[in-house]
């Protein structure tokens, strides 16, 4: 019962987000409500992850995880991210629990719900991107496909409402 509670109410706070005119949803405020949403989850600014990325912390590289569809992976993402979207897949992909893990998703919703489960299964630094991709790219960092960094960059958009959270010339077509 507790578990398709959960389930109900993350579909319901997921359906708040998606029907809220975007004009209405700006960073901050999808930002607050991905935080309020998964409280449990520890965050990472993309400054945070640039720095950590060229070994400016000194902390061992994270796996990052990308948790998009294999359509929104193909167009672009973040150098060295390999693409799961299932706890087992990134369990199979460490070494240890104790490894950094980062995920990633378009603004920041699927991937919480992954770094929720990630946790769950006893994985003890699991970190989500604020703003994901999106926020990433709009800053002006370097997104890829596979080892080819894109010039001019571009991002799966998600789809026509949410694509408009990227700056013009970002986002990629629609299939």
């Amino acid at each position: 019962m507790k578990n398709w509670w959960q389930q109900l109410t993350a579909l319901a706070g997921l359906a708040l987000i998606y029907v809220s005119p975007v004009g209405a949803q700006t960073w901050d405020a999808l930002l607050n409500n991905i935080r309020r949403r998964f409280p449990t989850v520890r965050h990472l600014s993309t400054r945070q992850l640039d720095e950590w990325l060229s070994g400016a912390n000194g902390s061992p590289r994270p796996l990052l995880v990308d948790a998009r569809p294999e359509e929104e992976f193909a167009v672009s993402h973040l150098r060295g991210a390999q693409r799961f979207v299932s706890v087992e897949k990134v369990k199979a992909a460490i070494s240890t629990n104790a490894q950094p893990i980062v995920v990633y998703c378009s603004v920041g919703y699927r991937s919480s719900a992954l770094a929720v489960k990630l946790a769950k299964a006893g994985l003890t630094d699991v970190r989500n991107l604020d703003g994901s991709l999106f926020a990433w790219a709009n800053e002006g960092r370097p997104v890829y496909r596979g080892d080819e960094r894109l010039d001019p960059p571009h991002v799966h958009p998600y789809n026509s409402k949410w694509g408009r959270l990227l700056r013009p010339g970002l986002r990629g077509a629609l299939r």
